[in-house]
């Protein structure tokens, strides 16, 4: 009678863990969630990671200094405006009458006595000879008054101070006096320079017309 062959046996162990009912499952353990890794340490020679900084807390009085102020911007400096210049032909003999019609038109015009200084390239004024007569003391403070017309010879006409108008008579005197004095009247003039003498004189003298 032939044999009939043993079925294998199947161990509980080796089936593993039999299902439990559905009302019976535990929920899986959730796995723990990786937390920030440690910076790097920094290698031999390069510097590690640069952190940021948290911004600087400032109070609103350092808010409001560290803002830039406006500045004003420079007002440009109005360059002064060139005296004009005027000319009177008159012969040597001539220009001290035509220095004195000029200073006459002047005051006429409206113009103070104390705005006029007569320079003169040969004689002295009478006026100027004159109050010398009573010494220089006297006679500059008269300049320094500026009550009336001042009356100086070129000797003098460096002292003298700037006035609205000059008017320098070329009565004589040397060209190198002549050459003298009227750049110096031209730096004293405010306003207006009127030079009585020879047109021809003056053109030698400057090198150009006035």
């Amino acid at each position: 009678m032939p044999l009939i062959p043993e079925e294998p046996q199947i161990h509980e162990s080796a089936q593993g863990p039999r299902p439990t009912p559905a009302s019976g499952r535990t929920a899986p353990t959730p796995r723990p969630v990786p937390g920030p890794r440690p910076a790097a340490p920094p290698r031999p020679g390069r510097p590690g990671p640069l952190r940021p900084t948290p911004p600087a807390q400032r109070t609103p009085r350092d808010v409001v200094a560290a803002k830039p102020q406006p500045s004003a911007p420079a007002a440009p400096a109005a360059a002064p405006a060139a005296p004009q210049i005027q000319l009177i032909p008159a012969s040597p003999e001539g220009a001290l009458d035509a220095a004195e019609e000029a200073v006459d038109l002047l005051l006429d015009s409206g113009r103070a006595p104390g705005e006029v200084l007569v320079i003169t390239t040969g004689e002295q004024h009478p006026w100027a000879a004159h109050e010398l007569s009573f010494g220089e003391t006297s006679y500059w403070a008269q300049h320094d008054a500026k009550d009336d017309v001042f009356y100086a010879d070129a000797s003098a006409a460096g002292r003298a101070g700037a006035r609205q108008v000059v008017v320098v008579a070329l009565n004589g005197g040397s060209d190198e006096v002549a050459a003298a004095t009227l750049p110096l009247a031209l730096g004293r003039a405010g306003a207006l320079l009127i030079v009585c003498g020879d047109p021809q004189r003056i053109n030698s003298v400057l090198g150009a017309g006035v």
